[in-house]
């Protein structure tokens, strides 16, 4: 058998772009979120997100990773949204949306309403202040349980979800499943790679009294 080589790279003595890059590519392909909030004035904000997942069911909670502007290292406005009023909207992203999506990653002035420009229709929400995006195929209405810095450039906020939207048709509620067949999120690669999700496999883990039927000694 030849033996797999591997090259080591040490985060600590690599540039932070090419870090960034290589995490990026490796680590995929990841879900992407658009996360919806609003400033004191009531402006509304809508960014996507691809350093997002959800962490936990009791309670359910989300995790979103939040990065300053590259120009100027200034906060973005769904951070400084969040950190103010503690509230926001996740929606995932499908096939649907993605055009959308890439609309809203231009980075607009806080005084230009992202929705508008990407033709997106906002509703209100059930228990939180930032509306929900009505096209999305899941929404979860979000309160902030903590807010981490873990670098000048790199915030996380960990949200408890309070409410939670499924598009009709989509979700059999006698199961809690999700119909795989009807539901189409993208996921991010890395640069301007994205992906689809209709490529749908299954693997049982057997259980050890089979693995042992399976594999004699």
């Amino acid at each position: 058998m030849t033996e797999t080589k591997y090259i080591e790279i040490d985060p600590a003595n690599t540039p932070l772009p090419q870090l960034h890059q290589f995490l990026l590519g490796s680590v995929s392909p990841r879900p992407i979120c658009f996360a919806s909030t609003i400033d004191a004035q009531g402006n509304r904000n809508l960014a996507p997100f691809s350093f997002f997942n959800a962490m936990g069911e009791n309670p359910p909670v989300l995790v979103v990773g939040l990065e300053t502007r590259r120009h100027d290292k200034s906060l973005k406005d769904t951070t400084i949204n969040i950190m103010k009023n503690g509230q926001f909207v996740i929606h995932l992203v499908d096939e649907g949306l993605g055009e959308a999506m890439n609309i809203c990653a231009v980075d607009f002035p806080p005084t230009v309403s992202e929705t508008d420009m990407a033709g997106l229709t906002m509703v209100p929400s059930t228990l939180i202040k930032p509306k929900r995006i009505q096209e999305a195929p899941v929404a979860f209405e979000c309160e902030k349980i903590t807010f981490l810095q873990i670098s000048p450039d790199r915030h996380i906020v960990v949200g408890k979800v309070v409410m939670m939207h499924v598009r009709d048709g989509l979700f059999d509620p006698a199961t809690y499943y999700i119909d795989p067949e009807k539901y189409h999120p993208i996921g991010r690669m890395f640069g301007q790679l994205y992906t689809r999700t209709r490529d749908h496999f299954k693997m049982a883990v057997p259980s050890y009294e089979d693995w042992e039927k399976s594999h004699p000694k």
